[in-house]
């Protein structure tokens, strides 16, 4: 290839998964290693994309986060699937920490008649909580605008008041390298100290989210079981070997 076609395949890959990595590029391309790196600093001088460890990123991406309204009809139907999935996971009794999110949101109808304790993060969860009879505890702290949820150092002082038999998590991003990803620090924070105060962790996606990596890491792979609705196999095969992934098919 030549150097304007390797930069137009490089980019292209890019819109199509997100991430590419290097060794990636070099099998597909034909081109050594040196070569492929040099591509990458060019486009990256040219703002076409960010270097990362092993690859490259789409450039500033990884920081936009959609709002409530955006993301709640965004594949309505996988959430769903993947809620009710999710809710046969909880027992009678349980103490649950639910993030906030609209795959989460979905969870709650499930919920109904299970005696539970719910903690959440998220003021746009409350009042279908409250609707569904359901005991319901909202931690506090800054509320952030786009997405209701809850963040910051009153929110994490909060959380270290209880202990969850499962967390369930919204997540913006799932990476066999990067792991757990979403766009804010500070949501970050509060996403992977729930997870540390429960039993069990179930990260919960949509199939728009593989391979996507927002700018905050939540956790590793490994510290959570991926809930999604659709996967390919080769994408299913290199997450089984850093979790425990349920594909959630119609």
């Amino acid at each position: 290839m030549l150097t304007n076609e390797r930069h137009a395949y490089i980019l292209g890959l890019l819109e199509e998964k997100q991430t590419v990595k290097i060794q990636e590029l070099v099998e597909s391309t034909g081109a050594s290693e040196s070569t492929i790196r040099r591509d990458l600093t060019d486009l990256e001088q040219s703002q076409k994309l960010e270097r990362v460890f092993g690859g490259a990123i789409l450039p500033g991406r990884n920081l936009m986060e959609p709002s409530i309204s955006d993301k709640s009809t965004r594949f309505l139907k996988e959430k769903i699937r993947i809620a009710e999935y999710a809710s046969s996971l909880v027992q009678q009794g349980d103490s649950v920490f639910l993030d906030a999110g609209t795959t989460t949101f979905q969870l709650i109808p499930f919920l109904k008649d299970k005696d539970l304790v719910v903690v959440t993060n998220g003021l746009t969860l409350v009042e279908a909580l409250n609707e569904q009879g359901i005991t319901t505890y909202l931690t506090g702290g800054l509320m952030k605008p786009r997405t209701g949820a809850f963040v910051g150092s009153h929110t994490i002082q909060a959380l270290q008041n209880y202990r969850f038999d499962v967390c369930f998590l919204g997540i913006n991003g799932f990476h066999p390298d990067y792991g757990y990803t979403t766009p804010d620090p500070e949501e970050a924070a509060v996403k992977q100290l729930a997870s540390l105060l429960a039993r069990k962790t179930y990260a919960l996606a949509d199939h728009s989210k593989a391979n996507k990596i927002s700018f905050a890491k939540i956790m590793d792979l490994d510290r959570a079981t991926l809930i999604v609705d659709e996967i390919t196999k080769e994408a299913n095969a290199g997450l089984q070997k850093k979790t425990i992934v349920k594909v959630v098919t119609p």
